[in-house]
């Protein structure tokens, strides 16, 4: 597999190599921000079938949880959760309380790697590759991601990008176009959408991820789901 033979194609194509290629072995990962309903939108008009996981992390807004009802019914797509072990929660909140996260980069990461990486693992664990709505301008450590790539950090899985390259104006674009549904919270400057303790509503000028662990500086800003190859 080359790499770059992808980057040249659209997002509908790359989907529908993925499809062909993995079959059921492939998902798409969601937290139900607008890439992830770009790409499910897409994939509902290329596949009769296909899988979309979500890791719910118990610290969720409101306001994910009802678009990941609506897009169940809306799709009539079964959405598979995976939950963080709750021993290792309880141990997290018992010794160290309900809010360590914000005291250091390290606590944060610990937090992340609890209700986020160790569920990932699980999802991907039946699974040979993953998609994801990762965009090379979210951030300053977006900016190398492929559109297809071996997943370096779940070996020998591999990991696709289809939007890899998309501008939030066509993610925009293309939400209108489509009138697909998305999380209320984008109309309220919440361009990107975490864990609610850890997600702000952004400034007029802001950086589009600059509400998510806003305390922390630009080149840490991310959970460990997804990291620079």
């Amino acid at each position: 597999m080359e790499p770059s033979r992808f980057e040249s194609k659209s997002p509908q194509e790359v989907l529908a190599w993925a499809f062909e290629e993995f079959g059921a072995r492939v998902g798409i990962a969601a937290s139900f921000g607008l890439e992830d309903m770009v790409l499910i939108d897409m994939a509902s008009k290329i596949a009769d079938q296909f899988t979309v996981f979500t890791l719910d992390t118990g610290r969720l807004h409101e306001e994910t949880y009802q678009i990941m009802d609506r897009t169940r019914s809306h799709y009539g797509i079964a959405i598979q959760s995976y939950f963080p072990d709750t021993e290792a929660v309880q141990k997290l909140e018992r010794e160290k309380g309900f809010y360590s996260f914000k005291e250091s980069l390290e606590n944060r990461k610990e937090c992340c790697a609890i209700r986020k990486v160790e569920p990932l693992g699980r999802a991907l664990s039946d699974l040979d590759a993953w998609i994801t709505g990762i965009r090379r301008e979210q951030s300053v450590t977006r900016t190398d991601f492929a559109k297809v790539a071996e997943d370096t950090d779940h070996p020998p899985l591999i990991k696709i990008n289809p939007i890899a390259d998309w501008s939030l104006k066509q993610v925009e674009d293309y939400i209108a176009q489509n009138k697909v549904p998305t999380n209320a919270l984008h109309k309220q400057n919440y361009p990107s959408i975490g864990c609610a303790p850890c997600t702000r509503p952004i400034e007029k000028g802001e950086d589009i991820r600059a509400g998510r662990w806003w305390w922390e500086n630009p080149d840490h800003k991310e959970c460990g789901l997804h990291r620079p190859a």
